[in-house]
């Protein structure tokens, strides 16, 4: 259930820009900003995070309400601090993103918003904080949960799991070709203590995987971490609920943006984009029916990536894909 959510009054705690580098800032604002030239209009950030997007957004178009979706209470909050200055311009909503058409209907014009913007993936707030359980460069509790006040933890996900359920959330949320290795080691390792560090995660999964996959690839602890957080909290069930609903939130003229970083979101996105883009009058006609006619235009050909200022501005915008669209009218369903 999406609330309204407040953050306590007082200076920022730290400087957002120094904390988080919006991913591909300029790409998003050209993209979503032909949308935005109502008197008043209103755009959705469904990804808070520390806010540096729905900062820039304020800062460029002075009519502009946005309304940011979390479901992280750390992020609502510090968010609100950063954005502050914008007074009633910044509505924070504590919910997930598959909330976002309910929480157009309620802040929107007439409902519905102008512009749709989901930034996915882990946030900076939560990737630098060792003790959000995250990351595996450093050491700290595995929880890896977006909202920490309920559900299981990373730890409670490896402490009950057998080794096939263990084996099936490696390889299908983590694109894992030794899941079945690293399974067997997380079992073993837990039967003599319980895991509940990443540190130790991390040691498991290198002693896992053969040393010549060690070389190559990047950290071989990615694949694992990135897994069980998406486990965690279900983050591909709610990507697929959110996209078609985030595409229903949108005015008719209204656009989306979404900036995916790995290939099993980029599919759902892609997949959503690609079905409101193409016809669904029958095949055979030899005319278009009006209300068959696609009802999204795309905006980007293929997905755009960050290019070498990008990247070397902000490293962790190496494996961006980013996705628009303009809705040209109703969905078939909904006319």
């Amino acid at each position: 259930m999406a609330s309204k959510a407040t953050s306590k009054a007082g200076p920022p705690r730290a400087d957002g820009n120094a904390l988080h580098v919006p991913v591909l800032l300029e790409e998003c604002v050209n993209l979503l900003g032909p949308a935005l030239t109502a008197e008043a209009p209103v755009m959705i950030d469904a990804t808070l995070g520390m806010g540096g997007h729905s900062f820039a957004f304020l800062e460029r178009f002075a009519n502009l309400t946005v309304v940011g979706i979390d479901r992280d209470p750390e992020a609502i909050e510090l968010a609100g601090e950063r954005l502050a200055p914008f007074g009633k311009r910044f509505v924070p909503v504590r919910a997930t993103y598959d909330d976002v058409f309910d929480v157009a209907a309620e802040y929107g014009r007439a409902g519905r918003a102008d512009a749709v913007l989901m930034d996915l993936g882990v946030s900076s707030l939560q990737l630098d904080d060792e003790g959000r359980g995250f990351s595996y460069s450093g050491d700290g509790p595995l929880d890896m949960r977006m909202d920490k006040t309920g559900g299981p933890t990373a730890a409670d996900v490896l402490a009950s799991a057998d080794k096939a359920e263990l084996t099936r959330i490696l390889r299908e949320y983590g694109e894992e070709r030794f899941a079945s290795r690293i399974a067997a080691r997380i079992l073993a390792a837990r039967a003599a203590e319980p895991i509940e560090r990443t540190g130790q995660l991390a040691d498991i999964v290198r002693d896992a995987i053969p040393a010549p996959a060690r070389r190559t690839g990047g950290n071989p602890c990615k694949r694992t971490f990135q897994a069980l957080r998406i486990a965690v909290n279900d983050e591909l069930a709610l990507l697929g609920r959110a996209i078609p609903r985030a595409i229903e939130a949108i005015a008719v003229g209204g656009r989306i943006a979404v900036e995916s970083y790995q290939s099993l979101e980029d599919k759902i996105v892609k997949r959503e984009m690609a079905k409101g883009a193409t016809s669904s009058t029958p095949a055979g006609l030899p005319v278009e029916l009006d209300d068959r006619a696609p009802y999204l235009r795309l905006l980007t050909r293929g997905a755009v990536k960050a290019d070498a200022a990008e990247l070397q501005a902000n490293p962790r915008s190496a494996s961006v894909r980013l996705r628009a669209a303009e809705r040209l009218r109703e969905t078939p369903h909904t006319a």
